[in-house]
């Protein structure tokens, strides 16, 4: 049996998961010590403030993008169809961390919106550089990002429509990256 996870990793993923579901104001040092089972002396232990949490977060984004740009580039399948593929995943750590910046840059939390600029351009980059045009690949992160939308919609349309349609959207990549 694994070991539950320690009181820092159990703060912080109560803290993004409190952020995707209620936004930045409602998620207090108390909400987050309550939704990860912990005291509010344990939280504020590892995180001193709403602040140090909120940094926390934008660390471990910065270092899931880099695996995920990094995992981008090596993909065999190429960056485009890479992106395309992995935009329909969501519950792995990027997507925890990128719905935390996403609520962070809609509260215009500054870093949250530098560093989801970042990452979107660093995504466009690569494709870009794939594709060799830019309005190219600017078309395929949209198909990307339309796909992770309907991901975290509730409802059986999005999931099963978009699921049997992905290798079509492939296919689709596939021909904007020969236009």
């Amino acid at each position: 049996m694994s070991r539950p996870p320690k009181a820092r990793n159990k703060a912080l993923l109560a803290y993004c998961e409190l952020l995707r579901r209620d936004g930045e104001r409602a998620t207090t040092i108390d909400a987050v010590a309550a939704r990860a089972e912990l005291s509010k002396g344990g939280v504020l232990y590892h995180f001193p403030s709403k602040e140090a949490l909120a940094e926390a977060a934008l660390e471990e984004f910065r270092l899931s993008c880099e695996q995920d740009l990094a995992s981008m580039a090596e993909a065999a399948e190429g960056p485009a169809r890479h992106y395309v593929r992995t935009s329909w995943t969501s519950g792995s750590d990027l997507d925890t961390y990128y719905i935390a910046m996403l609520r962070l840059a809609q509260s215009s939390w500054q870093p949250a919106v530098e560093a989801l600029e970042w990452v979107h351009q660093a995504w466009l980059e690569l494709i870009q550089e794939e594709v060799g045009d830019r309005y190219a690949a600017e078309a395929i992160m949209l198909i990307g990002e339309g796909l992770y939308h309907h991901s975290s919609m509730p409802g059986e349309w999005s999931r099963g429509t978009f699921a049997r349609s992905v290798e079509h959207l492939l296919e689709l990549v596939d021909h904007l990256k020969r236009s």
